[in-house]
């Protein structure tokens, strides 16, 4: 066993490393658009606009691509559908499009310092070694007869370091709760972290809804500590620092609206039309807010004084002197298998006891760097890490591990495959669950089935690699997609997830979504997302969408690689009574190896008759939203009459043209002068008379036009791998139109 000191010099490295990386390539990479030169004094501060909300904390360093240049900088706002950014030098006062990229660097410096600060101290090395080396015997009396509860708090109290293995859907949250709280009913300080926000909020919640129901609920004594706690919180009382500042300083928390308030609109007003007084008012605003903040940042560190159960982040308790130069009886980490080890050691240093709950079967941490110590301590969960999988054998866990293991979230339909694939029968459903979830599962679309393949093979080769992230997306399962969205919702489901491995089609998702179901999310929870995204969450409907298909030569990584056991596992198991999974399955089996995760998520779905394929579509499809029609792809009466209403363009895919009928020819004839065709295709055919001619085929046939309206599936006769019945859809979208066009070869419209 290497030494404590040589395990923090390695995890330093392995930091310095990452850190080197993201410097010089960056991982994450948004689109900006429309920029604006707002001022030029210290710095070139620029406004854009982004296509969906991208939250960045204030002063945080990014890079901004444009062109072949690269320029770093800085964040002065980043609220809404906009960002401002103030930059070294100028680009110019407009610039039209760019990538902002932006990955938090500085808070693995300010890891890197604490586990600096931990290595001089002894008693933080002495924490961190039995974290990392839990062999020593496992105190706690016979548990013959005791409830888990029962079980756990013992071994709280007579083990310096807990492992809690916590499978989806097993109480998780409940049971540590219910350990902090009978841990500050004692009078012991705890603190509560987590890599994410989402995780930090519903353990909080969940903490104070016990203490209230047992009243001993003390406002102060229990508190979610920083700024970015999410609307589960909103319906709390003196939960959230910002509710304290609201109750106690309510001048100041005002203050803070107003000006945020007037800044909204002020931007809104800039997005429309730009002047040099409203940049002025603009820049003038921040300085306002960062003023106000800093006010309200000392009335946070005085609430922080008060608490006894400390909530927060892993990131803000290593950036935050309040927290990190503080003492604590216990520290539970939650979600610990998404959470660096560095970060996890760094956690135990700050307490006598640490409870360590996660799934290592869900995903583990995303780091970029390619380097040894990175794979060893970046890439992998504490739980290996530490060697307490590794004593797992069979139903024997190592002494230290302390499994939970009755599953209360997931139908049994849907349990059935991760129960015997991922847990290997470790796991069981409570009595209770199928009665629960059954009310789920008899909703749309397919009404009394909880678990639905949706069989997308043999509708032609539609998977393709995103031009500026090489990320896939896939139009047609996209559509169907967001057409499960509608039917689950109008059928009654108000709690949805659409979880893909992919960033571009989960992004070309929310743009759809955006575009066309604005007003019915205001009443749903309806998310789409990367699978990262939903771990630690519950959805009643989910929909996986594994996009790989044809033409693409094999599946991606994602979902054949070494970590896709774990990610198809967390895309099942957040649903709650309704998974319905999209993919095409002939690819599947030709490319995907049988012992793979997904293949065997295909093989059970299929032989438990849990598909619908395409020639089905027209019976789970009962609500035709009135931007999306669904029909033959021989009735060509509508498609006839877009064309010949064309006011502008026609951008026409014709892979295989010389299968073109003739009356596509004549269809095509009809347009109107000003409307300007455009042609894919690597065959010239004749009696097509187009204003532009791209000799370049693309692997499915489709039809766009006025850059709004997007057709697929025809021309039916130009598509390869397709089978009857043959379907065609019709989207009207500008918004999902204009991201499609950026996709095709350069120069295709006029």
């Amino acid at each position: 066993m290497t030494s404590t000191i040589g395990l923090i010099k390695e995890w330093q490295k392995a930091l310095q490393i990452e850190i080197q990386y993201i410097k010089k390539y960056g991982s994450t990479k948004y689109r900006v658009k429309n920029g604006h030169l707002l001022s030029a004094d210290d710095s070139y501060n620029y406004y854009f606009e982004t296509s969906s909300s991208i939250k960045i904390p204030l002063g945080s360093s990014i890079r901004l691509e444009w062109g072949s240049m690269m320029v770093e900088g800085r964040i002065l706002s980043s609220e809404g559908n906009s960002v401002i950014l103030a930059l070294p030098q100028s680009l110019g006062d407009l610039i039209a499009d760019a990538f902002l990229l932006y990955d938090p660097w500085e808070l693995l410096e300010q890891l890197i310092l604490r586990l600096n600060e931990a290595g001089k101290s002894k008693k933080k090395r002495i924490r961190i070694k039995k974290l990392m080396d839990p062999s020593m015997p496992a105190k706690q009396p016979d548990s013959t007869g005791k409830t888990k509860l029962q079980q756990l708090f013992a071994r709280v109290k007579y083990n310096p370091v807990t492992y809690v293995w916590g499978p989806p859907g097993t109480g998780k949250t409940h049971t540590l709760a219910r350990v902090a709280a009978n841990k500050y009913i004692k009078g012991e300080r705890v603190l509560i972290v987590s890599h994410s926000n989402q995780a930090v909020d519903v353990l909080a919640l969940e903490t104070a809804a016990f203490l209230i129901k047992k009243k001993m609920f003390v406002e102060g004594e229990i508190l979610r500590y920083g700024s970015q706690s999410g609307e589960i919180l909103s319906g709390s009382e003196g939960l959230t620092t910002a509710q304290l500042l609201v109750k106690h300083h309510p001048q100041l928390a005002e203050e803070r609206n107003q000006l945020i308030e007037e800044k909204r609109l002020l931007k809104q007003d800039i997005s429309r039309s730009f002047s040099k007084r409203d940049t002025d008012q603009l820049i003038d605003l921040e300085t306002k807010i960062s003023r106000v903040l800093d006010k309200i940042r000392q009335k946070e560190i005085e609430f922080l004084k008060e608490t006894k159960i400390v909530a927060t982040t892993l990131a803000k308790a290593a950036t935050d002197e309040a927290v990190f130069a503080d003492e604590f009886d216990l520290v539970i980490v939650d979600e610990a298998s998404m959470a660096y080890v560095p970060q996890i050691a760094f956690a135990a240093s700050l307490a006598k006891r640490i409870i360590v709950c996660g799934d290592f079967k869900q995903l583990p941490p995303i780091a970029a760097a390619r380097h040894d110590l990175v794979t060893k301590w970046l890439k992998e969960d504490i739980f290996h890490r530490a060697g307490v999988v590794n004593g797992q054998q069979g139903s024997q866990l190592h002494p230290h591990l302390f499994l939970l293991n009755e599953q209360r979230r997931m139908h049994p339909e849907i349990s059935a495959f991760t129960n015997r694939h991922i847990y290997h029968g470790l796991v069981a459903d409570h009595e209770s669950v199928f009665t629960s979830r059954q009310v789920i599962a008899g909703r749309a679309p397919f009404p009394d089935r909880a678990s639905m393949l949706v069989d997308t093979a043999f509708t032609g080769e539609n998977c393709l690699t995103e031009k500026s992230s090489g990320s896939r997306i896939n139009p047609w399962h996209l559509i169907l997609s967001f057409q499960l969205i509608h039917e689950a919702r109008i059928g009654g489901s108000r709690s949805i997830g659409y979880a893909t491995p992919y960033r571009a089609q989960a992004e070309l998702m929310e743009i759809l979504l955006k575009d066309l179901y604005s007003k019915e999310r205001e009443t749903a929870d309806i998310l789409a997302a990367t699978v990262h995204r939903f771990q630690g969450s519950e959805r009643e409907v989910m929909i996986f969408d594994g996009v790989d298909s044809y033409p693409q030569s094999r599946a991606g990584m994602l979902l054949t690689g070494p970590g896709s056991e774990r990610l198809i596992n967390v895309a099942i198991t957040r649903t709650k009574g309704k998974f319905i999974h999209v993919a095409d399955s002939e690819f599947i089996q030709d490319k995907v190896y049988k012992g793979k995760t997904l293949s065997q998520l295909v093989t059970h779905q299929s032989h438990l008759g849990q598909t619908a394929n395409m020639g089905e579509i027209g019976k789970w499809i009962k609500n035709q939203h009135h931007r999306l029609q669904w029909m033959h792809a021989r009735k060509l009466e509508k498609a006839t009459q877009d064309i010949a209403e064309a006011r502008e363009s026609i951008v026409l895919s014709l892979p295989n043209a010389e299968l073109l009928l003739e009356l596509w020819i004549k269809m095509l004839s009809t347009r109107r002068n000003n409307a300007k065709l455009t042609v894919l295709s690597g065959t010239s055919i004749h009696g097509i008379v187009a204003e532009k001619w791209i000799q370049e085929s693309f692997p499915f046939p489709f039809m766009i036009i006025d850059r709004r309206l997007i057709w697929l599936g025809l021309p039916i006769e130009c598509a390869s791998r397709i089978q009857p019945p043959y379907v065609a859809s019709r989207l009207d979208s500008m918004a999902v139109s204009e991201y499609f066009l950026a996709q095709l070869p350069a120069g295709v419209l006029l």
